[in-house]
């Protein structure tokens, strides 16, 4: 029973390594460690690691030099290169940690001026809002039509 199971995950697995859509190969190598991102090993390293939230070519090209390896394809890489990788990219503040949502929510939540404007959708940074920010006001309906009908009237 638990040999099947096993089986089963390690499929599971393969599956998930090796999906196909329509003839396409779609090849990965989770990087894990905690950074959470996966990179496509078809690819050379330093091209590869521009796929993770937050590393752009100058941050990718300085960590395939601190590395101190060669650029080769992300599938040649060894155990103790793709351990040092992890390793170095933990360093960094990169995929998960770089989302705004979660500032915004911190700001909302301590009632702190700008937490306030955000809730209420308007402006954050000192910008006039009695004839302009249309956009940001947009989301919401004006009421601005009821009310001067109704005091002419």
């Amino acid at each position: 029973m638990f040999g099947s199971a096993r089986i089963l995950s390690d499929i599971s697995i393969r599956l998930r390594q090796n999906l196909s859509l329509r003839g396409v190969c779609v090849r990965n190598i989770n990087i894990g460690g905690g950074v959470g991102g996966e990179i496509p090993d078809n690819k050379r390293l330093e091209y590869a690691l521009q796929h993770i939230h937050g590393i752009g070519r100058s941050k990718a090209h300085h960590i395939v030099r601190e590395l101190g390896v060669e650029n080769k394809y992300v599938k040649d890489l060894s155990k103790r290169e793709l351990y040092s990788l992890r390793e170095l990219l933990s360093k960094y503040l990169i995929g998960n940690d770089l989302l705004v949502e979660r500032d915004v929510g911190r700001l909302v939540s301590i009632q702190c001026y700008r937490g306030i404007r955000h809730a209420d959708a308007l402006p954050c940074r000192g910008q006039r809002t009695h004839t302009n920010a249309r956009t940001r006001r947009s989301m919401r309906a004006f009421g601005g039509s009821d009310k001067c009908c109704s005091s002419n009237r």
